[in-house]
């Protein structure tokens, strides 16, 4: 937890930038696996919630009462009966009292408040909700059916929400600088024990135990895989092949739930064939290209095009694609190899404020994505940078089996495409190089003292000193 004064300050930003009425920021429950008191599922607390409230307890409310200038931490204190097993906790008084709040109340109260507000025309704020049992809290609240609500939802308070959490204070990127050294920490295990013989399961399970051991957990499902030509491969029980490439997307959160998100692409054998070195190199050349032109005042949108362009320029010098780069890029052909955008806001959300629509965290007016556009409709940062921006550069180049069928069977884009050399890249895999970046005054820097390594010969050789 960060000092009470950091709450207070942000608490009294907000209450500024949404300017009347009642703010009510829902905090999580508990998630129980496969019966009630199984909770297997580990608890993590709303980010927003966490942002301005700091408290990592489950059934916990946090209310603002803008036009009375009154906060309020809403939770029931535990009982006998739970601190017999899981231990004392503070009461919520004095967890209300540690982020500089003046009142606490219990949960029974937060119908009250509501019923108040709403019974004298003021405007009840809330954010858009992704669990159902906040859904139904809220239905119970405020009569509003959980299939409307995230169109009731308050624009004000987003819009607030994410202007204030888009740009990272100091302290914010010290916490991201933590998450970055055990995803430094998680890549490199892996990078040691791939190799023949190994099952997938065996190295993701290895790289989620350092985030728990080094963090609270892992910042999301840990993707490992030879199939790195599907975007979210999970671990399987399959035995890691030699020649083939193994791809490990991961990160960790903090103790504060700050996160990192890395992906390396590596040679199960612990080394690249020429064919795979002919399309690494590619996308190291692009990673590296969105990392030369990121700055502030620069359009993401604008970096991704520039980024799909080099890709499209250098698959034409292996065959793979032809005819005129705009026209290609413009038609979405290079979305064949690349169908996902080049990056996405980070910070307490490893898809920073994913939940409150990326359509508004992501863009603006003025870089709207082509949403009709297989590729551009799955972008999800296009918005000009500013400085303090966290967003990650994950160029990648996939060779997708029913994909290429596709288009094939359809000829979508065929006169930038070579299909019959893609069909001899069916068994190829995926390739993905990604790091987080800070976005600073003049340009931008990798967030992380130590590097991963990426570029070929330092993978190749990093790789070769565990085998």
């Amino acid at each position: 937890m960060f000092s009470k004064d950091i709450y207070i300050q942000r608490r009294d930003t907000l209450k500024r930038l949404v300017g009347e009425g009642v703010i009510i920021l829902m905090g999580n429950n508990e998630s129980p696996c496969n019966y009630p008191n199984n909770g297997y599922y580990p608890f993590r607390q709303d980010s927003s919630f966490l942002y301005y409230f700091g408290q990592q307890r489950d059934g916990l409310v946090g209310v603002i009462d803008v036009d009375n200038n009154r906060e309020t931490l809403i939770g029931n204190d535990i009982d006998i009966e739970d601190i017999v097993w899981y231990g004392s906790v503070d009461s919520v008084a004095d967890m209300a009292s540690q982020v500089g709040v003046a009142n606490s109340a219990p949960m029974s109260a937060l119908k009250d408040i509501c019923d108040q507000a709403r019974a004298q025309g003021r405007t009840v704020h809330f954010l858009p909700p992704y669990r159902h049992d906040t859904m139904i809290q809220l239905m119970d609240l405020l009569g509003i059916h959980p299939s409307k609500q995230r169109e009731a939802a308050s624009h004000a308070l987003r819009m607030a929400v994410i202007t204030m959490r888009s740009a990272k204070t100091p302290l914010e990127i010290e916490e991201l600088e933590r998450a970055a050294a055990i995803g430094y920490r998680m890549h490199t295990t892996a990078m040691q024990i791939v190799k023949p013989g190994v099952t997938e399961k065996f190295v993701g399970g290895q790289v989620d135990g350092i985030a728990h051991s080094y963090g609270t957990q892992t910042s999301f499902p840990t993707i490992f895989s030879q199939h790195g030509e599907i975007m979210h491969g999970n671990p399987s029980m399959a035995v890691l092949e030699a020649g083939r490439l193994a791809l490990c997307d991961c990160g960790a959160e903090t103790m504060e739930h700050y996160c990192s998100d890395n992906t390396r692409t590596m040679p199960v054998s612990g080394k690249f064939t020429q064919r795979q070195l002919d399309i690494y190199n590619i996308v190291v050349e692009c990673h590296d290209h969105a990392l030369q032109i990121s700055r502030p005042g620069v359009k993401y949108m604008d970096v991704h095009m520039s980024v799909c362009r080099l890709m499209t320029e250098r698959l034409k010098e292996l065959g793979l694609m032809r005819g005129d780069v705009d026209e290609a890029v413009a038609a979405g052909a290079h979305a064949m190899f690349l169908p996902h955008g080049l990056g996405h806001m980070m910070g307490m959300d490893v898809h920073d404020m994913e939940g409150l629509d990326q359509i508004y965290v992501g863009f603006d007016e003025e870089t709207r994505p082509r949403l009709d556009q297989f590729g551009t409709n799955c972008l999800r940062m296009g918005r000009r940078l500013e400085e303090g921006f966290v967003v990650t550069d994950e160029p990648g180049i996939y060779f997708i089996p029913a994909l290429i069928d596709d288009w094939r069977a359809s000829g979508h884009c065929a006169e930038f495409l070579n299909f019959d050399l893609l069909e001899t890249y069916k068994d190829f895999g995926g390739i993905r190089i990604e790091d987080d970046i800070l976005i600073t005054a003049d340009g931008c820097r990798f967030l992380g003292k130590d590097r991963i390594p990426y570029h070929a010969a330092d993978v190749e050789a990093y790789m070769a000193q565990y085998r």
